[in-house]
């Protein structure tokens, strides 16, 4: 099936409240235009570069993504465009976000990457962690963010009892996270091509797909 097809199918079979996030990162423009053409809006990139090069040539409606670990030497390129920043994963990194956001007088929404999966090599916060700098000043000083939910990746396995407690964990870190910021607080990414409908059972709003979208590009 072609890129459009795909798209046009997942944006008929996703309940509604979900967002499609179509992640673009190694493919070539003429892909993405094709997903835009079919109506997509949304893409995620990993790499600051990747992310910077093909935002300069492609319609300024789409709303991008950072989706990848993010440096804090890149964060003053992307910031004044980026829609979201999801993969917020450390105080050093969310206070320099708050600071080049407020260079620029700019408010960017992110979501908070908290780490369940069994893997030490993914990346987000230790939820006891997080909690106790939520609590600090520190935090409640920081008026150029906007934080939006919570992100989040599985544990790479094919036993889906174990991607499903990761996902339910992460849709109980939003649900306990909620009170602390209001209505704004809407959402939980989480799922990507091989198990976001998993995911949205268990309660994610918006979904991560690539491969599924573009297929496998191996670089």
């Amino acid at each position: 099936m072609s890129i459009s097809g795909k798209i046009e199918e997942l944006h008929a079979s996703l309940p509604q409240g979900v967002t499609l996030v179509a992640v673009s990162k190694f493919h070539p423009v003429e892909s993405l235009m094709e997903a835009y053409n079919a109506g997509q809006r949304v893409f995620g990139e990993n790499r600051v570069q990747e992310l910077l090069t093909k935002q300069e040539v492609l319609p300024k409606d789409i709303e991008w993504h950072m989706i990848g670990h993010l440096q804090t030497n890149k964060v003053r390129q992307i910031v004044p465009f980026v829609s979201m920043i999801q993969s917020v994963d450390s105080v050093r990194l969310i206070e320099c976000i708050n600071r080049e956001a407020e260079r620029i007088g700019r408010v960017v929404d992110i979501l908070l990457e908290i780490h369940v999966a069994q893997e030490e090599s993914k990346t987000g916060w230790n939820y006891e962690e997080l909690v106790e700098y939520l609590q600090s000043e520190a935090m409640a000083e920081l008026k150029n963010i906007r934080v939006r939910g919570v992100m989040g990746m599985a544990t790479n396995t094919d036993d889906e009892a174990i991607v499903r407690s990761d996902f339910e964990r992460l849709a109980e870190c939003k649900n306990e996270l909620a009170p602390r910021f209001g209505e704004e607080f809407d959402t939980l990414s989480m799922g990507m091509s091989e198990d976001y409908a998993l995911a949205i059972e268990c309660g994610s709003t918006m979904v991560r797909i690539g491969s599924s979208i573009f297929g496998h590009r191996n670089y």
